[in-house]
């Protein structure tokens, strides 16, 4: 079964910088985060993964980080994650 991941990342360098992403391949991706080949994150790296969430349909994860991107979504994402 072939899944997609919605996934907070925190920054070592300055824990009050987050990131929210959408990926296929989620041990790459947070890899690529960290190795700098990101360019909206390359500056602040190191990230730690606060949460990932597996969805086995793309639209309802692309609709999830959409939500979680918004005002009322980062909000919730930083109460809860």
């Amino acid at each position: 079964m072939k899944f997609f991941y919605v996934y907070l990342l925190q920054s070592q360098k300055d824990p009050s910088s987050h990131y929210t992403g959408f990926t296929e391949n989620l041990t790459q991706r947070v890899a690529e985060h960290n190795q700098g080949k990101v360019p909206t994150t390359s500056g602040r790296g190191p990230w730690t993964l606060l949460s990932a969430h597996a969805f086995t349909e793309k639209a309802k994860a692309l609709a999830f980080e959409k939500y979680l991107k918004s005002g009322s979504g980062r909000e919730f994402a930083l109460r809860h994650f």
